[in-house]
């Protein structure tokens, strides 16, 4: 049944409840229309009663009873000394004679006698009549079986049009063609899952994007380390005499950068598949934030970079240290690879009733109102001439919207192109 097209599985249903139809318009118009007349004429008879009832005493009686057996051929006279009407002699070549059916009931006068009625009416063979229908019902037959079968093409075909043409559609972004257009019309719910496929196909493409960019992202990353230590450690088998600790030093660093690439990666994998869980402690934030900073101006102090805490007071708040401290190196990387020429980097904290804000500020260039939507995103780069950050590995903002996401905090980014950034996460005090 599966493997049978919707369109003929439409035909079917609607072919078999036309013949359906048919079936019971046969029946009740044949086998079962000397039944139903008969029980016809037994509620003409009952209707009859109650009218004569109704006029018993009055002096239109003999006009009613003259109307029934003109318009009703129902006769009706005294039971005593009643004889049925004349019928036609028999004629033995007819099968079937006229049948009767007779009813008496006695009614009440106004002088308080009583009067015996019986109700004759005559029920007129319907072997003439089948036949005639049967015919009739052949002819009906043979125009519905045609109409019918051509509806059930049409209806058929007009139904699964669309979905046959979302299947070919779907076919083709099955294959990696992302701009395909799903264009689904007629129906309700086939223009909205052809909206719903446009948007799945829509999103697909910038998966799609993203894979690529991060495949030349992270193959750059991974080349000119890899590059790095392979040429120096070349240079010191072949001229071991002459290593110097600069040399080194330049391997173990790109090493370094090696193992934070694969950690991060590592790590936002574990946060987005809900591998990594939170460990939350009662600590002092703003402490933390101060260490934190402190670390940070050790390892730029050489560059000329300047990290300043702004805040009016110390809160302690309930969540995972690790996780938010790496959240927040993570915002300064970013902000310290594209600050501007000022070199300045901001940590404000402040706190609104129960919640405390942590924002990290740079006076870089900024970012586009067009780019803001997608920066959190995996691999995303405002850049798309990939190049080396100053610190971190490029994907920091994905891990830092993972982070707040598990402490059911709030984030955002307000920039202004030539201005600088403004990046932020805030979460409850508990």
């Amino acid at each position: 049944m599966d493997k049978l097209k919707l369109q003929w599985k439409i035909f079917g249903f609607l072919f078999g409840f036309c013949a359906l139809l048919l079936v019971i318009l046969w029946i009740f118009q044949t086998v079962f229309l000397s039944d139903m007349y008969k029980f016809i004429r037994k509620v003409e008879i009952d209707k009859a009663i109650t009218l004569v009832e109704k006029n018993i005493n009055s002096t239109k009686l003999q006009d009613v009873l003259n109307e029934l057996e003109v318009t009703k051929e129902i006769i009706v006279r005294p039971t005593q000394g009643f004889a049925p009407p004349e019928r036609p002699i028999p004629d033995k070549r007819i099968r079937k004679q006229p049948e009767t059916i007779t009813k008496a009931k006695e009614f009440v006068l106004e002088d308080g006698s009583k009067i015996s009625l019986t109700f004759h009416a005559m029920i007129t063979p319907v072997d003439a009549t089948v036949s005639t229908l049967r015919m009739q019902l052949f002819v009906i037959t043979g125009i519905m079986v045609l109409l019918a079968t051509l509806l059930a093409i049409i209806i058929s075909k007009h139904i699964s049009k669309p979905i046959v043409q979302i299947n070919q559609s779907a076919k083709v972004l099955a294959m990696g063609n992302y701009e395909t257009k799903f264009n689904g019309r007629g129906f309700l719910e086939i223009k909205e899952l052809s909206d719903t496929l446009n948007t799945a196909a829509l999103e697909l493409s910038k998966v799609e994007q993203l894979r690529r960019e991060l495949m030349a992202n992270v193959s750059h990353d991974l080349r000119t380390p890899l590059a790095f230590i392979y040429s120096y450690a070349e240079m010191m088998h072949d001229f071991p005499q002459e290593v110097t600790s600069e040399q080194s030093q330049i391997i173990m660093d790109e090493a370094k950068r090696l193992t934070a690439l694969v950690n991060d990666m590592l790590d936002i994998s574990s946060l987005e598949t809900g591998i990594a869980k939170l460990n939350k402690v009662n600590y002092n934030l703003t402490e933390s934030l101060r260490k934190t900073i402190l670390r940070m101006k050790e390892l730029v102090k050489n560059d000329g970079y300047q990290l300043e805490l702004e805040n009016a007071e110390d809160v302690c708040i309930f969540a995972d240290e690790v996780k938010i401290t790496q959240a927040i190196y993570n915002l300064l990387f970013n902000a310290i690879t594209y600050s501007g020429d000022d070199k300045k980097v901001i940590v404000r904290q402040s706190v609104n009733g129960n919640v405390v804000r942590i924002e990290i500020i740079d006076h870089g260039e900024g970012i586009s109102k067009s780019d803001l939507p997608y920066i959190w995103e995996r691999y995303y780069k405002v850049d798309k001439k990939h190049k080396r950050p100053k610190m971190g590995t490029g994907i920091g903002l994905s891990i830092v919207k993972k982070i707040v996401e598990l402490h059911k905090g709030e984030y955002g980014v307000e920039s202004e192109v030539g201005k600088g950034s403004t990046f932020w996460f805030q979460l409850r005090i508990e």
